[in-house]
């Protein structure tokens, strides 16, 4: 397992890294574009788990409806529950599909920034020029091998805008629902969510080397950006948006 792990994803980071370096001379650069070319690769699934997070909140009125409607049954309530995501075709899972797959690449990325760059370098492909040395100190000030604690900021606070946005959409999907629905437990927790996940990012950040941190500074802010895009291309072409209370097909 170690090892497919190692030749399906592993090398190939290394790989694309080193390349990316040799052409740049500059390991943030390198990083920047390296995370630019996984998040293309990811960015069909990540598409899919924002449509299908609009359309979980545009449900969430008539999941709320059925858990009054059977309090004191929770197998009705179960088969109801999934009787409605059957007919507006949700599948409640794909949401995490994505953050499932990317875990790999950020474990890969972690292992190649923290050791891969200076023991692995045998893992080269024989076809690409092998780097004689990394040099860690990137854009003239930033050495990448060390925590750097603005970019573990910017990374919190990436952090904090994505959850934001997603809040801020289920807040209007939630318009209209009775004040105790609409502070339920699940939006009371997904508001605490919003804070905690930046905290801990910067709290990482501040440990982790400083290569990982921008990395995951430039994979959490594209994943923003394509959340701003998909939300205003879905609205623009489906005007009854999810956020009205309508389901995206």
């Amino acid at each position: 397992m170690a090892y497919l792990y190692q030749i399906i994803c592993y090398q190939p980071i290394l790989n694309l890294l080193a390349f990316l370096y040799n052409n740049t001379g500059d390991l943030g650069v390198a990083i920047i574009l390296l995370t630019i070319a996984i998040k293309l690769v990811l960015w069909p699934l990540s598409k899919k788990a924002i449509k299908s997070q609009t359309e979980l909140q545009a449900i969430q009125p008539k999941i709320e409806e059925l858990k009054k409607k059977y309090a004191d049954n929770k197998a009705e309530l179960g088969k109801a529950t999934m009787d409605l995501y059957k007919e507006h075709q949700i599948n409640p899972l794909s949401s995490c599909l994505p953050l499932l797959i990317q875990l790999p690449f950020l474990f890969a990325v972690f292992r190649v920034l923290r050791a891969g760059l200076q023991q692995d370098l045998g893992l080269v492909y024989s076809f690409l020029a092998k780097p004689q040395n990394f040099h860690t100190l990137s854009f003239g000030f930033m050495d990448l091998s060390k925590p750097v604690v603005y970019l573990a900021v910017l990374a919190g606070a990436a952090q904090f805008i994505q959850s934001k946005m997603m809040l801020a959409k289920q807040k209007k999907a939630n318009v209209g629902q009775s004040a105790s629905t609409e502070e339920s437990m699940t939006n009371i927790m997904n508001k605490q969510m919003t804070y905690i996940f930046p905290v801990m990012t910067v709290i990482f950040g501040l440990s982790l080397p400083g290569g990982l941190t921008l990395y995951w500074f430039m994979f959490t802010s594209l994943t923003v950006l394509q959340q701003f895009l998909v939300l205003k291309t879905q609205k623009k072409k489906f005007p009854s948006s999810p956020i009205e209370g309508e389901i995206i097909k």
